[in-house]
């Protein structure tokens, strides 16, 4: 980060205008530093979901919405999700850059060597209600990895975090699917240094003690593509959780308990979820007119979900990726006349040529497709948010390291335009 020059900001006649450093990455736009406006005017800035503001400086990740792109460390995603697998990019979020063979295989025996959770651990699942959604129950286990893991939680010391960090990638795979396994009556399947990230999720997922599972390699490499397509997506609301809880010092098992329970809001992580309740909700093609003139209507609140993008302004680059994902696998599952999947191909072809969507850049998004890989998969509904937490841990920490580490960071506190009553006097006979 490098000063390009100044801006002058003019606070009205008889006032002195003030001088804010203007500051440039190596990509992106520039900003506008104002970290001491407060001092020189006695102003804040009012920005209302941080529309217009850079929280902090990264290494990580770039976006640029307008042009549909998403780069990890500067890699294109769609080279990535191409030509890597997912640990990977584990390693490379962590790292700064892609591993050397043997790089890889040390990160991988790292990774499996956590993969197991600690059996009292395992007994805090009993304590939820067999119908819990397994995002409630994740956000209670992930937030008790403190308690057994407080010899490694100096957040000064790198090593430390490096090992908080590997045992929260690897651990999550194993607290989702156990979720899953206690929320449906069957028994915990242990996971397997024998497989894959991917795989080892599947085997825990679906194998059972009176048969054996064996994925097929295809259904594999699409769970790794969705890992991969959510591994991290730079300063979104969740990110911002973690980082903003870690900027107290709080340990990062907190931290990233915090950023699940952001995720499971529908406006987020949930998406995926919501996306596929809505196509079940419509049903039938012969309904889509009538739900897309409901998303028309200015008489209606209701929207498509799965269409759009709060940051993407052009074609998410992830939705590509995920819609030759969907193909892919619904063609190995002989599922290509799937009602849903029908319906869905349908409503997406109606929207790429209506002018409504087309002017409003309301492209489908990585949510619109992932749901329906997902279900193809076997996999349930409830647990959509939950595989997307588990994607999204290596970002987490791959973001609170690089904030910790910064020796200017500090404890997150942000500013209010207070619109409340002003100061008064408690009256002497208020309880008349």
């Amino acid at each position: 980060m490098a000063q390009k020059g100044t801006a002058t900001l003019n606070l009205g006649v008889g006032s002195e205008s003030i001088e804010l450093p203007v500051m440039s990455g190596t990509m992106g736009p520039d900003v506008v530093d104002i970290r001491k406006l407060h001092a020189k005017s006695g102003l804040f800035t009012y920005d209302p979901g941080f529309l217009s503001t850079a929280s902090n400086s990264s290494e990580i990740t770039f976006i640029d919405g307008d042009k549909g792109i998403l780069l990890y460390r500067g890699y294109p995603i769609e080279q990535l999700a191409r030509q890597c697998d997912f640990v990977e990019i584990c390693y490379l979020l962590m790292h700064g850059e892609l591993p050397k063979e043997s790089e890889k295989a040390s990160f991988d025996k790292d990774i499996k060597h956590h993969t197991m959770l600690h059996e009292q651990l395992v007994k805090f699942y009993s304590g939820f209600r067999r119908d819990a959604h397994p995002m409630a129950v994740m956000v209670g286990v992930v937030g008790a990895l403190s308690a057994f893991y407080h010899e490694a939680m100096d957040i000064s010391d790198a090593s430390h975090r490096e090992l908080s960090a590997m045992r929260l990638i690897a651990k999550l795979p194993t607290i989702a699917a156990m979720a899953y396994k206690y929320n449906i009556g069957q028994p915990y399947i242990y996971p397997r240094n024998n497989l894959s990230y991917a795989e080892n999720f599947l085997h825990m997922m679906f194998s059972l003690p009176t048969e054996d599972y064996k994925a097929d390699p295809k259904i594999v490499r699409a769970l790794d593509r969705i890992l991969i397509l959510h591994a991290d997506h730079e300063q979104n609301a969740s990110t911002s959780t973690v980082r903003l809880a870690g900027s107290s010092g709080a340990n990062p098992f907190a931290c990233v308990s915090a950023g699940i329970a952001c995720l499971w809001g529908p406006a987020h992580g949930g998406a995926n979820e919501a996306c596929l309740h809505m196509l079940e909700e419509i049903g039938d093609v012969s309904r889509i007119n009538e739900y897309i003139k409901r998303a028309k209507s200015k008489d209606e609140n209701y929207r498509l979900m799965g269409f759009g993008h709060r940051v993407y302004k052009n074609f998410d680059p992830r939705a590509k990726l995920m819609r030759e994902t969907c193909h892919e696998v619904l063609n190995v599952l002989g599922l290509q006349n799937d009602r849903l999947f029908k319906l869905a191909l349908e409503l997406e072809r109606i929207a790429l040529e209506d002018d409504y969507f087309i002017t409003r850049k309301l492209y489908p998004n990585v949510d619109f497709y992932s749901g329906i890989v997902q279900r193809a998969m076997g996999i349930p509904t409830i647990m959509f948010t939950a595989i997307f937490a588990m994607a999204r841990t290596v970002g987490w920490v791959a973001q609170w390291n690089e904030m910790v580490s910064d020796p200017d960071y500090k404890i997150g506190r942000p500013r209010q335009l207070y619109t409340g009553t002003p100061m008064r006097d408690v009256p002497a006979d208020f309880r008349k």
